[in-house]
């Protein structure tokens, strides 16, 4: 058994965590185990499931640059103690240099940057990050990427152009997510939903989701729709101010904050509409998720186009006002027809069942490559 080190900020229900517990889930960990380097001490909703499954989470002490020094040393000492590491794998974004970094130093052979978002977040970290971004290429040695845009953001475009990167797409469990009408029923039910139009979006409260537009286009909607209803599944630092700005609306009563749950598969069948206005992304995995349930989406042309995997995924720009995107959501709530859209899931690679193979024996590979 060979074991990889994943680093993360920590195994919290998030898109790219959640994509590698659909991996992590699916390999044969007799041959492949995963491990975490989590660099927040919060524990994550995924902690105790990683430790049944047999993988191990450890604390570094953060990435602060004015603690590197601390988080060398701790690297250093981690490496030393568990001689078995090969292969670590960073998912960081720019800050994944720190774990390549003190892997190179520490001789480890294979280091992995996996790219997950196709535009860097502009806040005060930035010049940071933009630091980080140009000593990648010096301490990485492979290129992994969840689609196109995200490779070209991190790894250029020669590296695209040369075709010099793995596509690992943010594969689902699709079984988990195909459209059940019983499960719709009992949803919308147990929520106080029956007889309204469910517009539901899946994501951290963040700038990058780009809330405040959203419930500006719900605005819009509960205007032409009394019978319309926004659910909003996910936390984060941002979501008291979206509370504020839903409050002033007036719209309490049509907006449902459900919490950072883990039964999103359950959710999208209580849909009508899913929405992701996002600034940026690499390849969201929720947007993977809804078209498994068939839902008519709606995604920001910032989103990349390789998400449009279903005829029901329309793209909008930004610049286009609430009225225009809400005039798009009220086409789509027409369209009530669903079906099993597991062969186009699996079709354009998004089955966990058949990646997940193939991204085990691609360690395996790159582990003996090493030896």
């Amino acid at each position: 058994m060979i074991r990889v080190l994943h680093s993360v900020s920590n195994m919290d229900r998030a898109g790219i965590e959640t994509m590698l517990m659909n991996y992590y889930r699916h390999m044969d960990r007799e041959k492949v185990q995963f491990d975490f380097l989590c660099n927040k001490t919060k524990p994550g909703a995924y902690d105790e499931e990683i430790k049944k499954m047999g993988g191990r989470i450890y604390h570094t002490p953060g990435l602060n640059p004015a603690k590197y020094p601390q988080y060398l040393k701790y690297m250093k000492q981690l490496f030393e103690e568990h001689k078995e590491y090969r292969i670590v794998e960073a998912h960081n974004g720019a800050l994944g240099v720190y774990a390549l970094h003190a892997a190179k130093v520490n001789k480890i052979p294979v280091r992995i940057f996996h790219a997950h978002g196709a535009s860097i977040t502009k806040d005060w970290k930035l010049p940071i990050k933009l630091v980080c971004k140009s000593m990648l290429p010096a301490n990485m040695n492979h290129h992994f990427s969840c689609g196109v845009a995200a490779a070209r953001c991190y790894f250029g475009d020669k590296v695209v152009d040369n075709n010099d990167y793995e596509l690992i797409p943010n594969a689902i469990e699709v079984e988990r997510f195909i459209f059940n009408e019983k499960v719709r029923t009992a949803m919308r039910k147990k929520n106080g939903f029956e007889n309204k139009h469910v517009i539901g979006h899946v994501g951290r409260f963040m700038t990058q989701k780009n809330h405040a537009f959203l419930i500006d286009v719900f605005e819009e909607v509960a205007k032409k729709d009394s019978q319309a209803m926004l659910v909003l599944l996910g936390d984060g630092e941002l979501q008291e101010e979206i509370r504020k700005k839903v409050n002033e609306k007036g719209l309490n009563d049509k907006v449902y904050f459900a919490g950072n749950v883990g039964n999103a598969n359950e959710w999208y069948n209580a849909f009508d509409v899913f929405m992701l206005p996002s600034v940026w992304e690499g390849l969201p995995v929720v947007g993977v998720e809804a078209q498994a349930n068939d839902l008519p989406c709606i995604f920001s042309e910032s989103v990349t186009k390789e998400i449009g995997l279903s005829k029901k995924a329309e793209f909008l720009s930004l610049q286009e006002t609430p009225l225009v995107w809400a005039q798009c959501v009220l086409d789509k709530l027409k369209d009530s027809n669903r079906k099993d859209n597991t062969q186009l899931i699996t079709e354009n690679n998004y089955n966990i069942s058949y990646e997940a193979i193939k991204l085990q024996e691609r360690y395996l590979e790159l582990y003996e490559e090493q030896k």
